[in-house]
């Protein structure tokens, strides 16, 4: 076979270094797969026609795919109708393939030369990403200080890591087909039918279809509505309900729920534990904090925080942290534990990259919006990004948000792909009591019991689907949400 092999022209190899590469593993594996075409499903999952070093060979990988998905045999006479005539001189692509196919090996072994395939060609990209950071240290740009140079070099490696690639550009419109069709399968099978990440909050997954891919979701209210409770609640569901299967490339592969990431630049870690604690035991955090309880509710403590401990849950209570720092956490995070749901409490304590960002805040949130929108499409997760509202709410009579009252809201609505609001009527409320015993007072109370324990979850934008409003439960004292039980549920307009 040494004919076939000298398919590139040698050169003086002491003049510059080869790149990692095995013609011969290649060769091997394009003769099993002519040989018998099982082998093909072996490596498919994960090997692709440009991870091949040889330019005939990514030719021949991808017509035999082509020919193997299409339901046809591929064989050496199948497959040279679809290939040029003509390989290098004195043989011609029919001899070439006979040649593959009679000096094929075993297709048991088609898997690990496959494997061989792949990690060559991750070596082959990670020294282009190397040469390419040592060309751009040596001569930078005027707009490429070290910080964007290393950011640049975060999201390459990260590609790469994840999906055997580092560079962008078009694809075919069939792969988006594909993708599209994949993920409705996914939701066919799914109970529910949703197309995303379920929350755990039926009304609310009915309505946005769970949560999306690539999506980024804000989730605002003014303080005191609860908002970390909810992405707290949500993110406890995603985590309890996590399941992964491994795919043929050893990769893990989420069937339900997801690993969760959470960057808390508000709360402590601690303080947020407590709470998910007081959530899952139904003990009140304040009780939890003083240590006001009894040996029974210590147990359940020690149960819950077991449980717990199992959960793919990872809080980041960093402060003070850039968009520029938080994106390279996060990619790094989905590099060596996974991620599928990543959460930001809240994005008015980020700071833009620039050090002159303090000088326009709206400009500086509006590039942390856009960076965060363009982390939830690189990562293929939904961001769910807490923010405050202005306090032109509390001037108006209806304390219900606006996509207006947003802080510096140009930025977050345009980037956004699902604007949620919390409202609960029962915090203002409260804080209106008139003089017991008038009869303001008993109005006042049966107020109370009708919004007592309510909230609204206010649809205000979203891409793919209605507008509207969703009614849940809340247990202030355990700091969770729920859904509403159907016989207090009133439905509200949903609008299309």
């Amino acid at each position: 076979m040494e004919a076939v092999r000298q398919l590139r022209p040698q050169s003086d190899e002491q003049s510059y270094r080869l790149a990692p590469q095995n013609i011969e593993a290649e060769q091997a594996l394009l003769g099993a797969i002519l040989v018998n075409n099982e082998a093909f499903y072996r490596v498919s999952d994960f090997l692709e026609p440009e991870h091949f070093y040889e330019p005939v060979h990514r030719d021949i990988y991808e017509v035999l795919g082509q020919i193997i998905r299409a339901g046809r045999t591929a064989t050496p006479v199948t497959a040279k109708t679809h290939l040029p005539d003509e390989l290098m001189e004195n043989v011609t692509m029919a001899q070439y393939l006979a040649r593959l196919a009679a000096e094929a090996t075993t297709v048991l072994n088609a898997y690990d030369y496959g494997q061989s395939i792949y990690d060559l060609s991750l070596q082959r990209a990670l020294i282009q990403i190397g040469e390419a950071m040592v060309d751009t240290a040596y001569k930078p740009g005027v707009d490429a200080p070290p910080s964007k140079q290393i950011e640049a070099a975060e999201r390459q490696l990260f590609e790469l890591a994840e999906q055997g690639r580092y560079d962008g550009g078009f694809q075919g419109f069939n792969k988006a087909l594909l993708d599209a069709i994949e993920l409705a399968g996914e939701a066919y099978k799914r109970d529910g039918g949703l197309s995303g990440t379920a929350t755990g909050l039926t009304d609310l997954d009915r309505q946005m279809g769970g949560l999306q891919r690539s999506d980024l979701i804000i989730l605002a209210g003014r303080p005191g509505m609860a908002k970390t409770s909810l992405a707290t609640n949500i993110a406890m569901h995603v985590a309890k309900t996590y399941k992964g299967e491994v795919q043929a490339d050893g990769h893990m592969k989420t069937v339900d729920g997801g690993v969760v990431g959470f960057f808390s630049l508000e709360m402590s870690a601690e303080q947020l534990a407590t709470r998910i604690l007081s959530s899952e035991t139904e003990i009140s955090s304040s009780e939890i904090r003083r240590g006001n309880i009894h040996e029974s509710q210590f147990g359940r403590l020690v149960d819950a925080s077991r449980m717990l401990n199992e959960l793919p849950l990872y809080i980041d209570d960093t402060g003070g942290l850039s968009i520029g720092q938080l994106m390279a956490r996060a990619r790094r995070l989905k590099r060596q534990k996974g991620l599928d749901v990543l959460i930001i409490d809240y994005i008015q304590l980020l700071s833009g990259s620039s050090r002159r960002g303090n000088e326009n805040r709206v400009q500086e949130l509006t590039e942390i919006t856009t960076s965060l929108k363009a982390l939830a499409k690189e990562l293929e997760v939904p961001i769910i990004a807490l923010s405050q509202l202005s306090r032109q709410v509390e001037s108006r009579d209806d304390k219900r948000p606006q996509l207006s009252d947003l802080r510096e809201s140009g930025s977050i609505e345009q980037d956004a792909d699902v604007v949620l609001f919390i409202y609960r009527d029962e915090y203002y409320l409260k804080n209106r009591e008139p003089e017991a015993g008038t009869p303001k007072h008993l109005e006042w109370q049966a107020d109370m019991e009708r919004v007592h324990g309510r909230a609204e979850v206010i649809i205000g934008k979203q891409r793919h689907g209605p507008t509207g409003t969703v009614n849940l439960a809340f247990e202030g004292q355990y700091t969770r949400f729920s859904n509403l039980a159907r016989d207090q549920y009133v439905p509200e307009r949903i609008d299309r």
